[in-house]
């Protein structure tokens, strides 16, 4: 299980064929690392998966090979239909669909052996052979937004600025910068292009480059034509028998990182909700990520001396509306009961 999706096995994958599986999408969500935090907020589930969807299937149009086997129809499920027997395209479903059926690859372990030897790719790539999931997130950033970590890592020239130091306020980059990261680590960090060369094991750093720049351009028509500034998102992928395939999901609020008319329609809301009210907690969950490196143990949270507090009915309520007013927005079709776009945004507004 993830923190926020619930992983249903239907049939394993093996070193020699894939396996199926599908995605349930719970009303859970994950700020700052944490795992799942103390409430939910409703209908953000069917939301994601709608909006994963949309895109898979924008992404299969566009000839980019992706795990997407369809979406379970929630209408024919409260009919008896089983699950499996109820997949299909997302224009089928009558209903926002909370459940996608997707293929499987392998994910081995990856062992750590501490803070002198790390973790174990070797291992990991030994048990996957030629049928796992990449253990890297591969992130491509349109735009640098204030406090933005590429800010502490980069100067400006190295992403095509000319300019000698980053300004104030949200950067337009001239072209995509992508970016490789840990996945299974229990803290994220950022690879040199090497590093991630020999964390993707025999899968290809430039295809994935490739592959990034592609599921980019996709995600940022589709934005563009519905309204929004598509800033920031990433992908995952398996490597099955020499190809490389989107994999998790791709294009929602909690992948990516989008706005509309200035204002930011994402899971960043509720973090930013969470620095201005706990920012003990941020600071907390901070300080153990630090306490813990270069130790034998990776485990921050467990030392984090903070709990998040829940948040209260009122911007649960503001949340929902943003997520299932920005789907709707986002894929055309009227698939809740929400405000429009524009009223949502006005009372994040006001949080």
């Amino acid at each position: 299980m993830t923190s926020v999706k619930e992983f249903r096995v239907v049939e394993p994958a093996t070193a020699e064929a894939l396996g199926r599986g599908r995605f349930a999408f719970t009303d859970a969500y994950s700020v700052f690392d944490w795992g799942r935090m103390p409430d939910t907020i409703p209908r953000k589930g069917a939301s994601l998966c709608t909006m994963g969807a949309f895109n898979f299937e924008r992404l299969e149009s566009a000839g980019i090979p992706t795990h997407y086997r369809g979406v379970v129809d929630p209408a024919a499920v409260e009919t008896g239909a089983d699950p499996e027997d109820a997949v299909g395209p997302l224009k089928d479903s009558g209903a926002p669909p909370t459940e996608m059926a997707i293929e499987l690859t392998q994910v081995p372990d990856l062992p750590y052996e501490g803070s002198d030897a790390g973790y174990d790719y070797d291992a990991f790539h030994t048990a996957g052979g030629a049928n796992y999931l990449v253990p890297l997130e591969v992130v491509f950033r349109n735009t640098v937004p204030v406090g933005s970590s590429l800010r502490r890592r980069a100067e400006p020239s190295d992403v095509g600025l000319g300019l000698d130091a980053w300004p104030e306020g949200v950067v337009e980059l001239p072209e995509p910068v992508v970016e490789f990261s840990t996945k299974y680590e229990r803290q994220d960090r950022y690879l040199s292009r090497a590093e991630a060369d020999r964390v993707a094991g025999v899968a290809d750093i430039d295809a994935l480059d490739t592959l990034a720049r592609d599921v980019n351009r996709v995600v940022t028509e589709q934005a563009a034509g519905a309204g929004f500034v598509h800033e920031d998102g990433k992908i995952e992928c398996c490597y099955v028998d020499g190809e490389l395939r989107v994999a998790d999901v791709v294009g929602t609020f909690d992948e990516n990182r989008f706005s509309y008319g200035g204002t930011q329609v994402s899971k960043e809301v509720i973090r930013q909700w969470y620095k201005r009210t706990q920012p003990e907690w941020v600071e907390a969950v901070s300080n153990a990520k630090r306490a813990v490196e270069n130790h034998e143990t990776d485990d921050w949270r467990s030392i984090c001396d903070v709990e998040p507090i829940a948040l209260p009915e009122d911007v649960l309520a503001t949340v929902t509306d943003l997520y299932t007013a920005g789907a709707n927005a986002y894929t055309g079709e009227t698939w809740f009961d929400a405000p429009s776009i524009e009223e949502a945004l006005a009372a994040v507004d006001d949080l």
